[in-house]
């Protein structure tokens, strides 16, 4: 970091020019007012949000004041939001709804359940579950990303290691199944990374991988030690359990979600997990009813899966999340297993343009919005 801060205005002219579009900015209103500091980004107002608990408490009693904070957590932001009170005078309790969520998350991590594999092991203490960490997070890179969809360039993306998938396909494999591809953060540490993505022009701090669900406790608990105001992006496969949802749906403020499969034969045979269209389908439904709805749900064209999968989890889009914004990627190319396993030669390609084609006009005829940001 450090070169070239604003060379995305030479390559991404789309970044600029894609806010000329009122839909985009109508479907991203909050995320947009928090660029132009007009709004305040979610985890800022969780800080200010007081709660009551103690060491002694059991998890049980802390989700029910969880529950109760979240719904003073909203109100609170709505009234902001709309001018009737103002950030900066209110005062910073002994213990806040942020730091609520960080003790929930440690809690979890000693029989772990973010994601719905639920190992159940004591990453706290040492052990390890389908992710191969324990409680020690590490960063593979971080940096201003000038790839990402265009309403987030230039993105601050901190790549995390490890994965809760084994995609046979995956791009990123050299972080996703090499756990210590990286270097060790703590929650000081990831917020002195992500303020230093901020005064470099990020506009917004988006967290990815690998998968970034097996790091939320330290992800959490960096929020605590962030203090600028910028977009907190969850950029995950969504295969997160339902309570890691109820941890972020209040700090999250934009959501950049995979829907890879339209079914579960795919999901299991391609990447190594079941249930998946339930557990994802539910999340993205989470994100866009609680969790305030703006969102790029990113769909990568498989080949030889437009009608299996793309075509699914386009319908399903447009039913349940039919404001969100879709990237229908192309991207797709054969990578780590999919060369080298005949199993797999159905995937052993680029997806063709007639594919892409048909894929764009079923978007076009349930009226998704995705030319902006495909």
């Amino acid at each position: 970091m450090g070169t070239g801060i604003n060379m995305w205005r030479i390559y991404r002219p789309d970044a600029i020019l894609v806010w000329r579009d009122e839909e985009v900015k109508r479907r991203l209103r909050r995320y947009y007012g928090i660029l132009n500091n007009k709004y305040i980004a979610k985890f800022l107002i969780a800080k200010k949000i007081p709660v009551k608990i103690d060491d002694n408490d059991s998890l049980e009693k802390l989700w029910r004041e969880h529950d109760r904070a979240s719904k003073v957590f909203r109100e609170t932001m709505k009234k902001i939001d709309e001018g009737e009170l103002k950030y900066g005078e209110l005062e910073t309790p002994e213990i806040s709804y942020l730091d609520l969520k960080v003790e929930i998350a440690k809690r979890i991590l000693q029989s772990c359940h973010f994601c719905e594999r639920r190992c159940q092991v004591d990453r706290l203490n040492g052990k390890t579950g389908f992710c191969r960490l324990d409680k020690t997070s590490r960063v593979s890179s971080a940096f201003l990303h000038l790839g990402e969809e265009a309403p987030l360039v230039p993105s601050g993306t901190i790549f995390f290691t490890s994965c809760t998938f084994k995609c046979v396909f995956c791009q990123n494999y050299d972080i996703s199944t090499d756990p210590y591809n990286g270097v060790e953060v703590d929650g000081k540490r990831l917020a002195s990374i992500a303020a230093e993505l901020f005064r470099e022009g990020a506009r917004n701090i988006n967290y990815v991988g690998g998968e970034p669900t097996p790091n939320l406790h330290v992800i959490l608990e960096a929020m605590k030690y962030l203090k600028v105001n910028v977009t907190q992006l969850w950029n995950s496969n969504m295969y997160c359990s339902e309570e890691t949802m109820k941890l972020l749906l209040d700090v999250i403020d934009f959501w950049l979600p995979d829907f890879k499969y339209g079914n579960d034969e795919c999901a299991e045979r391609l990447s190594k997990v079941k249930n998946y269209f339930e557990v994802v389908s539910r999340n993205h439904k989470l994100a866009y009813e609680e969790g305030g709805g703006e969102m790029i749900i990113r769909h990568l064209v498989l080949p030889n899966h437009v009608e299996c999968c793309t075509r699914p989890v386009l319908e399903w889009i447009a039913k349940h999340c039919p404001n969100a914004l879709v990237n229908i990627m192309e991207q797709y190319r054969p990578m780590h297993l999919v060369p080298k396993d005949p199993a797999y030669k159905d995937i052993n390609r680029r997806p063709t343009y007639q594919e892409m084609k048909e894929a764009y006009k079923i978007a076009d005829d349930l009226g998704l919005l995705w030319r902006p940001v495909s």
